[in-house]
């Protein structure tokens, strides 16, 4: 049986999806466990939460359904809104933190990569500048992925939480009456034609501009 016919992505492309995902789920929820912290809530890192150990961050099925479906999560950061002073704008810093750590962590490596050509580091070993190329090029689209995924207005997403920050208490309840149908809806905007017009533009419009935009802001060609 061909496995890789179950994959979202070519068996050859797996290496770089592993390290990429690996890095972005790692500073993702990083990024949420330190922003709460510095609020004043400690249950992350009670949870320890404020690691870049990867193990601590992954959820097991939410890994597989990157690989399987080409969409996944990590295991959620638990926060504790009695810690904070101001729980709306905390709210919103926390919820916002990990979708920024992503879109700083792409423009990050993309300087990276073009400080390796300045120096040539690459010079003469076309093998290591193509697994470099590939590896950047992944690390970098991944996390405009993420920040662009996450940035969606659907439960259980940060974009979901900022909205739920903004509104009043009243819209909240019925809100959080909705919450437990998130997973459907990504099903149906998954498999549906609806998601054509809601998923579709932000990875096949958007996120190639924020790319590419990013790759020619340091003059470099993927």
């Amino acid at each position: 049986m061909d496995f890789s016919s179950f994959l979202a992505y070519p068996l050859a492309e797996i290496p770089y999806v592993v390290v990429a995902l690996l890095l972005a789920f790692t500073v993702h929820e990083l990024a949420h466990a330190y922003v709460a912290y510095i609020f004043g809530d400690p249950t992350a890192k009670n949870d320890g939460r404020l690691t870049l150990n990867p193990l601590k961050h992954l959820d097991p099925v939410g890994t597989l359904f990157i690989f399987l479906v080409g969409f996944g999560w990590a295991k959620p950061v638990l926060v504790n809104r009695s810690y904070f002073r101001h729980p709306r704008t905390a709210g919103i810093f926390v919820s916002l933190a990990g979708p920024v750590s992503n879109i700083i962590l792409a423009f990050v490596f993309v300087g990276i990569l073009k400080i390796i050509l300045v120096l040539g580091l690459l010079a003469g070993n076309p093998i290591i500048e193509d697994i470099i190329f590939e590896l950047i090029g992944m690390i970098v689209w991944l996390n405009i992925v993420l920040f662009l995924f996450n940035l969606l207005p659907l439960p259980p997403l940060d974009g979901y939480r900022m909205v739920e920050n903004l509104v009043s208490p009243s819209v909240q309840e019925k809100m959080q009456q909705y919450e437990h149908y998130g997973f459907i809806l990504f099903v149906v905007l998954w498999i549906t034609p609806v998601g054509d017009w809601v998923i579709s533009p932000l990875f096949h419009q958007v996120g190639p501009k924020i790319y590419q935009t990013f790759a020619g802001l340091f003059g470099i060609s993927f």
